[in-house]
């Protein structure tokens, strides 16, 4: 019976079947995305077009397209010269880097790592300290209130002030005004909804569960790993997911404004430059690279949530 079951799985109607489920899935949005670009198409075919078609984009990116790693550096812009390490240290003229825009993205990605990690940590840990105490909730929830109604380029001047007089201290982890800025952003940005979340999840967990827990005489460790964390998960992982996209939003926003690489200066820089079919090609970048935030955190809940289960 069990090889006859196994073996039943993979007859030609169920893989039909499943090439059907398949098809309804992808066939709409790819019929739509061809409408779409269709329309940009004509719309944007006359002689002084408001911007370039998708034909003169995809002609114009190639070497974004096919090669979004390359990382090149000139000492002379007109030759395009490249130069090797020993010779470049010998020279005083101003070196040139061109990067891919994988290799902006990568940067953008890296410092939305960075501070959103530390937004987790900070907004877990105090979302559980403030959903457990209930004094705690009632004096800081109207701060929280208020301050994540900030917009969050809002925080840039201010952490820009705050952090120019610390200079010296950044250089010496590696940092510079505008990068402690631009992670400062995407920390204030993503600590609200993760910390808001997590204090609700713990709140809302079932008294039943609290009373089996009182039965049992667990401990505070003990009760935080079998029973707190495990409700609370559901909600923890739902401001996570609601930050990785606004961290995402941040940075590239705080970018154009603090340069440093990235790919929203890149964006900003194409905007200065002309380059509307490399800006384009940019903001196509950002959309994916969102996505797939969102997706991997997604599935990392999924997985966590029904582990805990």
């Amino acid at each position: 019976m069990a090889a006859g079951s196994i073996t039943s799985k993979f007859t030609l109607n169920n893989i039909g079947e499943w090439l059907q489920q398949q098809a309804k899935s992808f066939i709409p949005p790819l019929l739509a995305l061809v409408l779409l670009l269709t329309a940009w198409q004509v719309i944007c075919s006359g002689k002084k077009p408001p911007l370039p078609p998708p034909s003169k984009v995809w002609e114009e990116t190639q070497p974004y397209i096919w090669h979004p790693f390359f990382d090149r550096e000139y000492y002379d812009v007109n030759s395009k010269e490249k130069v090797d390490s020993p010779a470049r240290k010998e020279l005083k003229e101003k070196v040139t880097i061109e990067q891919g825009l994988g290799v902006k993205t990568m940067i953008s990605v890296r410092r939305v790592a960075i501070g959103y990690t530390a937004a987790a940590i900070v907004g877990i840990s105090l979302g559980i300290a403030i959903g457990t105490n209930a004094f705690l909730y009632r004096a800081f929830d109207p701060i929280f209130q208020v301050l994540r109604t900030i917009p969050p380029l809002a925080w840039l001047p201010i952490a820009l002030a705050a952090f120019s007089g610390m200079n010296e201290s950044l250089q010496t982890i590696g940092l510079n005004v505008n990068e402690a800025a631009g992670l400062f952003v995407i920390f204030v940005t993503s600590i609200w909804p993760i910390l808001m979340n997590t204090a609700v999840g713990v709140q809302q967990v079932p008294q039943d569960y609290r009373n089996v827990a009182r039965v049992l005489r667990l401990g505070k460790f003990d009760y935080f790993i079998t029973i707190l964390m495990p409700s609370a998960a559901p909600y923890i992982f739902t401001g996570l997911r609601i930050a990785v996209g606004l961290s995402w939003l941040a940075i590239v926003a705080a970018e154009m404004l603090t340069a440093g690489g990235g790919i929203g200066f890149f964006i900003w820089d194409s905007y200065n430059s002309g380059k509307q079919s490399e800006l384009i090609l940019a903001l196509l970048y950002i959309g994916l690279v969102g996505l797939l935030l969102d997706k991997l955190v997604y599935y990392i809940s999924k997985f966590a949530v029904q582990s805990d289960s």
